[in-house]
């Protein structure tokens, strides 16, 4: 048994907190002991974050930034949405990406590719014509 559930356990047994309580840190930590032990295929930690942040460029007379940070779990989940798209609704959208310059199938984006992808973007970073800084990275 490890430390933390025997710290859950006795505070339980003393009367610190109730069953409810003890059962949502259990169900916690277990949770966060699952995320831990799950691996991206190059067998580095699943990551949870993608990060894109623009900084403005020394000088620049425009001083907004923005900062985005999407959850990972909300990409993989609308990679498998992507999965119910009709076959025929996934062709009509390789040709609107087509059409706008993007060469991509529809149909071959799956959750490993979404890995790999990711994988790729560890820490990327674009200069904008020099007048600001986009930075996109995964943590």
């Amino acid at each position: 048994m490890n430390e933390e559930r025997r710290k859950i356990l006795e505070m339980l047994s003393e009367g610190k907190i109730n069953v409810e309580e003890a059962e949502r840190l259990l169900s916690a930590i277990s949770e966060s002991a699952e995320e831990a032990a799950q691996e991206t295929p190059t067998g580095k930690e699943k990551l949870k974050y993608l990060r894109v942040i623009v900084e403005p460029s020394p000088g620049s007379k425009d001083p907004e930034r923005v900062n985005i940070r999407v959850p990972m779990k909300l990409l993989r989940a609308g990679i498998k949405l992507a999965s119910l798209v009709p076959k025929d609704v996934q062709g009509k959208v390789d040709d609107a990406l087509k059409e706008k310059g993007l060469s991509l199938d529809f149909s071959q984006i799956n959750e490993e590719n979404l890995e790999e992808i990711v994988e790729s973007l560890r820490d990327l970073t674009v200069d904008v014509e020099g007048k600001e800084k986009v930075r996109i990275f995964c943590e």
